[in-house]
């Protein structure tokens, strides 16, 4: 009948409504399930508070700013598409394309925070702080660990209608300290912080005083105690001098004065390289800053390393200010130095203030006294080490210990006058000296070598 007829099509639209609805909720609900790790991310990323200063590296900003863009994929997808290629871009500069998990694992073990401070300083923990870095660094590991496919499904686009492939990456493998959970790395880090130091202090080793800010050296100079020939005894005061300051034993202020060449600027490198990994620092002051000491001391006295401050070609004449600053900073000044400090300063002068015999002649009425003024800077560094300039035989003898330890080939007594004639030339005899010879010795035979082939 007619009426069976009627039922019959208003059940298959009916049917055909409940199938419809049924497929849009199942695909409403898939993209949810694929939509709210995301979202959550996002929310829980904006709510980092300790380690916020994470946030503000490259990699990690770059990250929460795509997952933003996946909100708005549909309305902004050149906003979304622009926020993925920053992030491969953030990635690639860092070298960390085919490793998300570590990048982030170095930028939160890098970071400086009222968290690692208190690490650093050996002050208690209380559990509120505690229990926020347990929060942020939950979401921070679970953050380094999200890829590409998760961040597609969340954007809600159709990859049919991508007219191109977008650059993948790879999370790899978290670090092994994070690989157990937020809880389970605090201890862990407590311990690294209290002996590395936090922030920049944990990932370099050599500093710079510059716009009254410590700035870290990225490029620090990698001459070892090994390359330097000579000078034993002398670079053995040194030696003893920085090992007391580090195993907490009486030490002192350190002066290395002589010749120009002799070494001594790259001695003090030379035992940063050598005792960085007990936790000694460097942090070079021009001596033109002298005055501005308590503010630099004021930033490491409660980091538990210990700072060398190195001040290089260190002079000054009558009229410079800074004299009187760093007779201060040695001994006398209210300030003081802080025990995890030593200075250690070079200078091609024992007697640090320039004297004419103009100044002795003068018609000061206690003449006494200003000699003792001239005397008394030199005084305040408990050890002066001298770094004269070695004779012939010594000069040649460095020499032949450079020219072994390069293993270069060739006649020694041809090796021998040709030092001889460039120390000539150059008007003294030094390690530097020695150096920049088999630099010349070692080029032009290789010079030769090509042109023979």
């Amino acid at each position: 009948s007619i009426v069976a007829i009627i039922m019959g099509k208003v059940k298959r639209f009916l049917r055909m409504l409940t199938d419809s609805y049924e497929i849009t909720y199942n695909k409403r609900k898939n993209q949810e399930a694929f939509m709210k790790p995301i979202q959550k991310m996002i929310f829980q990323l904006s709510s980092v508070s300790v380690y916020r200063g994470v946030l503000e590296q490259p990699v990690p900003k770059a990250l929460s700013e795509l997952l933003t863009a996946t909100i708005y994929a549909n309305q902004q997808p050149m906003a979304f598409y622009r926020a993925w290629g920053d992030f491969f871009a953030a990635l690639c500069e860092q070298g960390a394309e085919d490793s998300l998990a570590e990048c982030m694992a170095q930028t939160v073990l890098y970071d400086e925070n009222p968290y690692t401070r208190a690490c650093a300083g050996g002050d208690t923990v209380s559990e509120t702080l505690s229990m926020a870095v347990v929060q942020d660094l939950s979401v921070l590991i679970r953050a380094a660990c999200v890829s590409p496919d998760e961040v597609w499904e969340a954007a809600k686009l159709d990859s049919l209608n991508l007219p191109f492939v977008l650059p993948r990456w790879n999370a790899g493998p978290l670090p092994k300290l994070f690989r157990n959970g937020a809880a389970y790395a605090i201890p862990v880090l407590t311990d690294y912080y209290r002996e590395h130091g936090c922030g920049m202090y944990a990932k370099y080793y050599a500093f710079t005083w510059r716009e009254h800010q410590i700035q870290p050296v990225r490029f620090p100079d990698p001459i070892r105690l090994s390359d330097l020939k000579g000078y034993e005894r002398p670079r053995e005061l040194v030696l003893q001098n920085t090992q007391a300051f580090l195993q907490d034993a009486p030490a002192n202020n350190c002066l290395l004065y002589g010749d120009r060449g002799t070494g001594k600027s790259s001695t003090v490198k030379a035992v940063l390289n050598e005792y960085y990994p007990q936790g000694l620092r460097v942090i070079e002051m021009p001596k033109e800053h002298l005055m501005e000491f308590p503010g630099l001391v004021e930033q490491i006295a409660g980091l538990p390393m210990k700072f060398i401050i190195f001040i290089d070609d260190l002079s000054f004449s009558r009229q410079d200010d800074t004299y009187a600053s760093l007779k201060a900073v040695l001994e006398g000044g209210v300030a003081v130095r802080p025990k995890n400090t030593l200075i250690y300063a070079t200078s091609n002068r024992r007697h640090l203030l320039r004297e004419t015999f103009s100044d002795r002649e003068g018609d000061e009425i206690h003449q006494s006294d200003t000699i003792q003024e001239s005397l008394s800077l030199a005084d305040r560094f408990g050890l002066s080490v001298n770094f004269s300039q070695p004779d012939q035989a010594d000069f040649l003898d460095i020499v032949r210990q450079m020219a072994e330890q390069r293993g270069l080939q060739g006649d020694w007594l041809e090796i021998e006058q040709g030092a001889k004639a460039w120390a000539l030339q150059r008007g003294g005899r030094s390690p530097r000296c020695a150096r920049q010879y088999l630099d010349d010795y070692e080029a032009s035979h290789r010079s030769l070598d090509i042109a023979g082939r």
